[in-house]
């Protein structure tokens, strides 16, 4: 049974219950919080493994508690799933670029909610490959030390940024990435490189990657993703 903690940010006391007996049905500790500020002490103080985070919020709202817990080296890598009923992409595409790792919509199925909370949670304790590891998911190959993909054993040409986007992708499977974020991890901060650039190279690398290339999944209005479950064919 998971015993991880999480602590849940919203101030409408039905979805905090809501989300309290269905989280501690799957076995989680939880700690709630009805505003930003205490959900900022709470979070320094109790340590929580996850936090989920409702985007209106009084006094501190969730973008601003999001960027004070990544600005925060003591919470800075706590995952935070934002649960807002503000859904337009926007939205979503500010939580992400703050460092949300996921954002779920109000209303919300609670076993929905608890599949993400677990996800997230499953990518948090997944060991990461250093820069110079091997990438393995089933036929395919990312060896970054000889900057060489395979595919079956036969080896894909790719340009330098297709090799970029796909060894950032595939580095942190299941996390969403916004188009500008890939942009930055790419070619780095002020590129004059544009987040359309980025979807032509992601079509071009779908197509060399063949039958490989539904392992990187379109997130719309958003960007990309490395599919989450291929990470278990490792």
């Amino acid at each position: 049974m998971a015993r991880e903690h999480v602590l849940v940010v919203d101030d409408e006391q039905d979805v905090v219950e809501l989300i309290r007996y269905n989280l501690e049905r799957a076995g989680y500790r939880v700690t709630c919080a009805a505003t930003g500020e205490e959900a900022l002490a709470l979070a320094r103080r109790a340590s929580p493994d996850l936090v989920l985070l409702d985007l209106m919020l009084p006094g501190v709202d969730g973008l601003d508690v999001c960027r004070q817990l990544r600005g925060d080296p003591s919470t800075r890598d706590v995952p935070i799933v934002m649960v807002s009923a503000r859904g337009e992409e926007a939205d979503v595409v500010a939580g992400l670029e703050l460092g949300a790792d996921d954002y779920v919509t109000k209303p919300f199925s609670p076993r929905v909610l608890v599949s993400r909370v677990k996800a997230v949670l499953r990518r948090r304790t997944r060991a990461l490959p250093r820069p110079t590891d091997t990438i393995r998911v089933g036929g395919l190959v990312i060896d970054p030390g000889r900057h060489r993909v395979t595919l079956d054993g036969q080896p894909l040409d790719l340009t330098a940024s297709e090799f970029r986007i796909l060894h950032l992708l595939a580095s942190r499977p299941g996390w969403a990435f916004p188009r500008a974020r890939i942009v930055e991890g790419v070619h780095g901060a002020n590129h004059p490189a544009t987040e359309r650039s980025v979807d032509v190279q992601v079509m071009r690398l779908r197509k060399k990657l063949g039958p490989a290339g539904d392992l990187i999944e379109t997130i719309r209005g958003v960007g990309y993703r490395f599919r989450d479950d291929a990470a278990d064919e490792r």
